[in-house]
């Protein structure tokens, strides 16, 4: 099912290949990295990263698209340019920049239908920002339904100069960048009509195999003794969370979410839908191949074959798969251990229930598989909120989609509470645009801490029964999309929109952006795509949403 709107259905390393190279040859694959002033043009292109061949939705025409690479203080203008052509999957296309805060310019933040209306086929769209202040592990995917499923997904690395941690680790480029991803083989418009949808396969930097599949190239990651590598991993996922590890390596916690965090030493970590962290490994083994694992949650996830694995191949080794095998893990990641480096402690009095605004949101899930927060499900509006502030409307009464939209006074301390009702399915990993947020109750833990929480832009609400609280300041005009980062579960109603006030800030919008709209409710159905899916869906699984189309 897609957003319930009349319209929807109407460069230059693999950067991301963190040193890929096939098992058998010694070159690394893929084009360059692209800088913050780039073009990135969105097409459709045949490939099989697990070894099954299916044309997909790609950023710079890779899987995971080019990393975008920049400095600290850079300003970033990116003409997303939209080549798309396969009418199986969807025609127009979105690019959000996932953790940059967009202060004064939520209009290029790419959510469609929240800030924008999508870039229609043969069209573009410039996206020119500053990120102040702003470094560390970001990622750049589609925000228009689940065409990021599709494979519109890429890292974005904001790198700092004077990085506080750096005397921890000796490489950190783009060879170090490790994406973690799930695949699938269906495209994403046929999926989004059936409301439990499986798992192909899992990828780590784009490479990886499926049950039954061929034994395809796995992804490699060079290192050498004795040196320190900051590893930077990116969940760039439609819906599994992995455990991540190395096997005979210690990985020491220095980042989460872009936010740098007080040194953590763990053996594993597991890691959800749009999450980031940075990891030192110490290449402090005997020159030899081990094993990279990623398992994610879904049926029947193994290692066997290769499965869910990548090569970390110390220099001097043989160009073989490993043998190591995988021993129980003793120091997992718990996310109450870590705490923020710069300025902790979360904002406002130091006490549940004790900020500014407290909000409470209950989320509970029908037998239709449709979510509801506090009872109503997110159906995405057919004029962008942005749009319609600027067109006059103040008040949440006055916004759409009804009962979906929260407006809040600037400068206040924020508390949300997100609690898990009855349903199946999770954990959900949230994500708030526009700001990070301390995460003073993480979910399944019954303690609050205020003094020293992590700080980051993505966390799990857990599951049936569970509960997480964070908190944050109303300082970033605009409206902000609030979501579960599973993207299904996002297009079956998990979400609302976080409008800070005031509403009538001033902001230069550009023609490009107040054409977008137009250029796309002007489309035809077969010019938004996603030509006939639901009937292929129905090829599928009875198990589907109503056809609103």
């Amino acid at each position: 099912m897609f957003f319930r709107s009349a319209d929807l259905f109407p460069l230059l390393y693999l950067a991301h290949a963190a040193s890929i190279i096939s098992r058998s040859q010694s070159y690394p694959l893929g084009p360059p990295t692209l800088g913050p002033q780039s073009k990135l043009v969105i097409a459709n292109h045949y490939i099989a990263p697990d070894g099954f061949n299916r044309s997909a939705t790609l950023a710079g025409g890779t899987f995971p698209g080019p990393i975008i690479a920049a400095q600290k203080g850079d300003r970033f203008s990116i003409n997303v340019v939209n080549k798309l052509t396969n009418n199986s999957m969807l025609l127009s296309t979105s690019v959000h920049w996932h953790g940059i805060f967009q202060n004064g310019t939520n209009y290029v933040d790419g959510t469609s239908f929240v800030t924008q209306c999508p870039i229609a086929q043969n069209d573009s769209f410039l996206h020119s920002f500053t990120a102040p202040g702003q470094t560390g592990t970001y990622w750049y995917h589609s925000h228009y339904s689940t065409q990021q499923c599709d494979g519109l997904r890429g890292a974005l690395i904001i790198y700092d100069p004077e990085d506080p941690l750096s005397y921890l680790y000796d490489v950190d480029d783009e060879t170090t960048v490790i994406t973690l991803a799930d695949w699938y083989h269906v495209v994403a418009p046929v999926l989004t009509h059936i409301i439990e949808v499986g798992v192909d396969s899992a990828l780590i930097n784009g490479l990886g195999r499926y049950p039954g599949g061929p034994m395809t190239d796995l992804a490699v990651v060079n290192v050498e003794c004795g040196k320190r590598y900051r590893l930077r991993l990116v969940a760039m996922s439609c819906h599994a969370n992995f455990v991540f590890s190395i096997d005979n390596h210690n990985l020491t916690v220095i980042e989460a979410d872009a936010q740098e965090t007080e040194p953590l030493v763990v053996d594993s970590i597991q890691i959800f839908a749009g999450q980031r962290y940075s990891v030192i490994l110490n290449a402090n083994q005997p020159a030899d191949n081990y094993w990279m694992r990623s398992l994610p949650n879904i049926d029947n996830a193994t290692f066997n074959g290769g499965q869910n694995s990548a090569i970390l191949r110390y220099k001097g080794a043989s160009v073989a798969d490993p043998t190591t095998e995988q021993t129980n893990s003793t120091m997992p990641l718990v996310e109450n251990n870590l705490h923020a480096l710069i300025n902790p402690g979360a904002p406002g009095i130091p006490e549940y229930g004790m900020a500014d605004i407290n909000l409470r949101m209950m989320v509970n899930l029908t037998e239709g598989g449709v979510y509801l927060i506090n009872g109503v499900e997110y159906k995405s509006p057919t004029v962008p909120v942005l749009l319609q502030i600027l067109s006059g409307a103040q008040q949440a009464t006055d916004l759409l989609p009804i009962e979906s939209v929260y407006v809040l006074e600037t400068k206040k301390v924020i508390e949300l509470t997100m609690l898990i009702g009855l349903q199946e399915s999770g954990p959900h990993p949230i994500h708030l645009h526009g700001h990070n947020f301390d995460v003073v109750q993480s979910a399944g833990n019954s303690s609050f801490n205020y003094i020293n929480p992590v700080r980051r832009d993505v966390v799990s609400a857990g599951i049936q029964g569970q509960q997480m609280v964070i908190r944050w300041v109303t300082d970033n005009p605009g409206p902000w999309f609030l979501h579960c980062h599973i993207d299904w579960h996002l297009a079956a109603g998990f979400a609302v929109v976080m409008v800070e006030k005031p509403l009538n800030h001033t902001t230069t919008i550009s023609n490009a952006w107040s054409n977008l709209c137009p250029i796309y409710d002007s489309l035809t159905q077969a010019e938004i795509g996603g030509a006939n899916s639901y009937q292929e869906a129905e090829n599928i699984t009875t198990a589907l949403f109503p056809n609103y189309t």
